[in-house]
């Protein structure tokens, strides 16, 4: 009995250290950590704005990744400079064209997103880059206007921008739908590239998003991981080409150290997969 006893303290006391590791791990990574690396500073009113947009059914949907600063004419211009197309608006009549499109193998550079919700309202704007002969496969960026006037006296846009890598069935709800990339910050990294290569971005910075995820679902429960940064880039105005390159502002240093330790992490992370 009296070896059972002690068996029975040293389990306890194991137990109890186990759980007192786990529980500092949680409070260390996932509430003290991230309150050091957020950071609005440069564009404070985003601050406590919903960073994940959601289904129609209310589903967390693709995070948001991607910012803009700029009027509504200026997005639209400098898109398609780089080289985007504004998306097709759902209909009966688009919905049949992109069905056709997936089956027949047929181009159709303009189809039509699924809607997304962010604070309530589907996407204000949406625009694809076409990849292949059909639109099963496409570059694609939803955008929503979430300020008036932010740090720079101009519109601010959040936006998600995903890789639709095929058709398929939900996971959640069994509806036919597109699957998307698991490297978000992939896509993310296109869109600044083109927009850049177009001369269209002035300056560019990062506000923290959902924060670093490696295995992140969205909401046809595809696999997604991201180093859970908002890249904002301030457009140039009346789409007046920038012949130098954009203005980098750097995020504050603990910002910094945490990006180099995921880009370790999501470097090994995409050649494991």
């Amino acid at each position: 009995m009296r070896f059972l006893s002690r068996h029975k303290s040293t389990l306890l006391r194991t137990l109890a250290w186990i759980a007192g590791i786990a529980g500092g791990y949680l409070l260390v990574a996932y509430l003290t950590l991230p309150a050091f690396w957020r950071h609005y500073g440069h564009q404070r009113k985003l601050e406590g704005l919903p960073m994940v947009t959601t289904t129609a059914q209310g589903i967390s949907g693709d995070p948001i990744n991607i910012g803009f600063v700029g009027a509504r004419s200026d997005i639209l211009c400098a898109m398609n400079k780089a080289g985007w197309l504004p998306a097709d608006p759902v209909t009966f009549k688009s919905s049949l064209e992109i069905s056709e499109s997936v089956v027949l193998d047929r181009p159709y550079p303009k189809a039509p997103v699924s809607n997304l919700f962010y604070a309530g309202r589907h996407q204000d704007l949406a625009f694809e880059k076409p990849v292949g002969g059909s639109a099963d496969q496409r570059n694609h960026l939803r955008l929503w206007q979430v300020l008036e006037s932010g740090s720079e006296g101009r519109p601010v846009w959040l936006g998600a921008a995903t890789f639709d890598r095929s058709v398929g069935f939900s996971r959640y709800t069994g509806e036919v739908t597109h699957h998307i990339a698991s490297d978000i910050d992939l896509e993310r990294a296109l869109v600044e590239r083109d927009l850049q290569s177009a001369g269209m971005i002035a300056a560019r910075y990062q506000v923290t998003g959902i924060g670093p995820t490696l295995r992140g679902r969205n909401g046809g429960g595809d696999l997604y991981f991201t180093d859970g940064e908002v890249w904002v880039m301030r457009l140039v105005e009346k789409c007046q080409r920038r012949e130098t390159p954009p203005t980098f502002l750097l995020s504050p240093p603990v910002a910094q150290f945490k990006d180099a330790i995921w880009k370790s992490v999501a470097d090994l992370y995409r050649a494991a997969n």
